[in-house]
């Protein structure tokens, strides 16, 4: 086998990447295009001891779930993996996806991973985008995403992923760009990034340069006309690393750059830079799952908060909550959202690394007399030391939300060895047309002996059947089961 190489192959695997399986003898290979069941003719272009990399030539046999991408980007744009699979088969795969991580990885043999809940539009769901700037020198300027794991840019002038309002600032910053007087706005910006509210339509964009602008500022008003949509732009510069898309410096330079989202009765005030989720309609399902466990009021700590998304709907059911959160930006943001929704005396925010803050005694004390300790770490997971301070303080609920599936299941083989049961594994579809899923897994301290009642109270439904639109089936969801203290 040599590169240059071709060679008719069945795949019979997908990776989260996008990346078909499938093998030449002992030999793994790994090509985007084809899906499990498929056989196609693929070229060798990466040879090394374990696997190979290739490039489809030609689809021999195709799969039944496999449909049209609706995008005409799709393949070349990084930022969807799955448009030619059926939305109701990327949902079965995203639920073995959990499955074989926890098995694999979490050594967690007959845990129950439920059918993965759909997200109510499979596209036009995305809230925020940022979109990648040529500028410089380049004429015109070009706009658009990186190809997939590289820093090549693909144009885009629309993405059908995004809502309705972002894709239009989407294509009219794309005619924009050839505009004289905003010339200097392109030549300097490395990210423009913008975020929409699905509660009123309304919509923010923010600038990003490599440090503070005042040709941005001379122009930011006409800007602001020339985008209908747009209530006000911001400048952020200063990033922190290359590859960072925000900077840690905001200055406002026309008109507001927040906007207001509401999920399940909760008032978020957001800003392009805002650690808030792109698929509020998702987290409404997420909340509606907790919903019985908030039945009574709950003492409750809330790691990894970042701007108090969950902790101000744990508040608003009543209960008393600290978040812990490494960002203070995050955390102002967090405050004012909980004054803005009067929740100010059921909620405290910490600004401090969660592995620190766990080794306070002040926060330790907090732990040991927490009922329930909700986690959303970043993709990287949590830590040791953060995990060992949990399971020494014997919090009897944990309510783990990921959303990498691998990082899940190795802090799920910590916990399940210093002295917790799993209880509840609930994926859900954040991000439709993706490789990623979000899992929200419930574990309880020495509580074996109730596990056939959780079990009983979640017990699993068929998976949904409906054609790949924008609509899914309403979810019914059972009581949320936790164990008093």
């Amino acid at each position: 086998m040599r590169v240059g190489d071709e060679v008719e192959l069945t795949f019979h695997d997908l990776l989260v990447n996008g990346q078909g399986v499938g093998r030449l003898g002992s030999l793994a290979v790994f090509c985007w295009g084809p899906l499990p069941q498929e056989r196609a003719l693929v070229r060798i272009t990466t040879l090394k001891a374990r696997y190979a990399v290739a490039t489809q030539v030609r689809l021999l046999s195709g799969s039944p779930h496999r449909v049209v991408p609706f995008c005409a980007a799709f393949g070349t744009c990084g930022g969807c993996q799955v448009q030619h699979m059926s939305y109701p088969a990327q949902l079965s795969w995203k639920r073995e996806v959990v499955h074989n991580a926890l098995r694999r990885i979490g050594g967690l043999q007959g845990v129950d991973v439920r059918n993965v809940i759909p997200s109510p539009r499979s596209r036009r769901y995305r809230n925020k985008v940022a979109l990648v700037v040529e500028g410089g020198e380049q004429s015109p300027p070009r706009l658009g995403f990186f190809r997939q794991r590289t820093h090549e840019l693909v144009e885009i002038e629309s993405c059908p992923i995004l809502v309705p309002e972002l894709d239009e600032i989407v294509a009219r910053l794309s005619s924009l760009r050839l505009e004289d007087r905003l010339g200097e706005v392109y030549r300097v910006a490395r990210h423009f990034v913008a975020r929409a509210s699905s509660a009123n339509g309304g919509s923010v964009l923010s600038v990003t340069t490599d440090r503070e602008t005042p040709e941005i500022a001379r122009v930011a008003r006409h800007l602001l006309e020339r985008l209908p949509k747009v209530r006000g732009i911001a400048n952020s510069f200063e990033p922190a690393s290359a590859n960072a898309v925000m900077g840690r410096e905001n200055r406002t330079l026309a008109g507001t750059t927040t906007i207001e989202d509401t999920i399940a009765g909760v008032r978020y005030r957001v800003s392009p830079e805002s650690f808030f989720q792109v698929n509020p309609s998702v987290v409404a399902k997420i909340f509606a799952l907790m919903r019985g466990g908030l039945a009574q009021p709950r003492k409750i700590v809330d790691l990894y908060c970042g701007a108090g998304t969950f902790s101000l709907y744990f508040a608003s059911a009543g209960s008393s909550v600290m978040g812990i959160e490494e960002n203070p930006a995050a955390v102002r943001e967090a405050e004012a959202n909980a004054e803005l929704n009067g929740l100010q005396e059921r909620v405290e925010f910490t600004a401090a690394r969660v592995e620190e803050a766990v080794a306070r005694p002040e926060i330790a004390a907090r732990l040991r007399e927490a009922e329930i300790l909700f986690l959303d770490p970043p993709r990287k997971g949590s830590d040791e030391a953060t995990l060992a301070a949990v399971a020494r303080a014997r919090v009897p609920n944990i309510w783990y939300l990921s959303c990498d599936p691998a990082t899940l299941a190795r802090d799920l083989k910590f916990l399940t060895s210093n002295g917790y049961t799993v209880g509840i594994v609930q994926p859900f579809d954040m991000f439709p047309q993706t490789g990623h899923v979000e899992t929200l897994v419930t574990l309880y301290c020495n509580a074996r002996e109730i596990q056939a009642a959780v079990e009983a109270a979640f017990a699993d439904t068929p998976p949904p059947e409906w054609p790949d639109d924008d609509h899914s089936s309403p979810t019914e969801y059972p009581d949320f089961v936790i164990r008093e203290s």
